[in-house]
């Protein structure tokens, strides 16, 4: 599976294109990745959100209006871009606002351009915390989007509004840890990491 990845905004957010042509799927939306996607040549067939925290969605509505169709848990709000509570931290969080043309709660699978992926329900970082899971074909090497629920050696901030480290550690148990060893997992901040590699290493799981 050909995957690109872009890094963008303040809080150096990742992006994923999966594929390339017609066909090819965004995975999160920071600012700065239309601008990259057109250095590319690519104009992605939609963008699935992992979650709508401010730092994932800045170039949504931007993408939008290109074309491009946005698939989420829920529809879009303040509370879930966290701007409700800007004035709180003193932070420049202006999200411009966008419509998600499709939710995706309690959705298990879903087509997206080439793809075929899963689709699990994993909160406590955030309330619509979801993941996207995909392979090429049978024989072929399960692909984690994992925004932020797991991460190399760490996981999701469970201290913004809607966070639970509880339910956050749990669904991770139960949901992503007993995918393949294998799976290659790409989360929405820093490097790639597997299964296999936070099972045996992950101080918090």
């Amino acid at each position: 599976m050909k995957i690109r990845k872009y890094i963008g905004g303040m809080v150096m957010t990742n992006a994923y294109l999966l594929g390339e042509g017609a066909d090819c799927v965004l995975i999160d939306a920071p600012k700065g990745v239309t601008e990259w996607l057109e250095q590319l040549g690519e104009l992605p067939s939609e963008v699935l959100l992992t979650h709508q925290h401010y730092d994932h969605v800045e170039d949504t509505a931007l993408l939008a209006s290109k074309g491009v169709r946005v698939r989420a848990h829920s529809a879009y709000s303040q509370d879930l871009t966290l701007e409700t509570f800007r004035s709180q931290w003193g932070l420049p969080i202006e999200v411009p606002p966008y419509s998600v043309d499709d939710m995706l709660e309690n959705i298990t699978t879903i087509e997206s351009g080439a793809y075929s992926f899963s689709v699990e329900q994993v909160p406590g970082h955030s309330s619509d915390s979801i993941v996207f899971i995909t392979k090429e074909n049978d024989d072929a090497d399960t692909y984690l989007f994992a925004g932020d629920t797991l991460f190399a050696n760490s996981i999701g901030r469970p201290d913004l509004p809607g966070g639970d480290q509880d339910v956050l550690v749990d669904g991770i148990r139960k949901k992503l840890l007993t995918l393949p060893d294998n799976t290659r997992v790409f989360p929405g901040h820093g490097s790639e990491t597997s299964i296999g590699q936070e099972k045996s290493s992950n101080p918090f799981l």
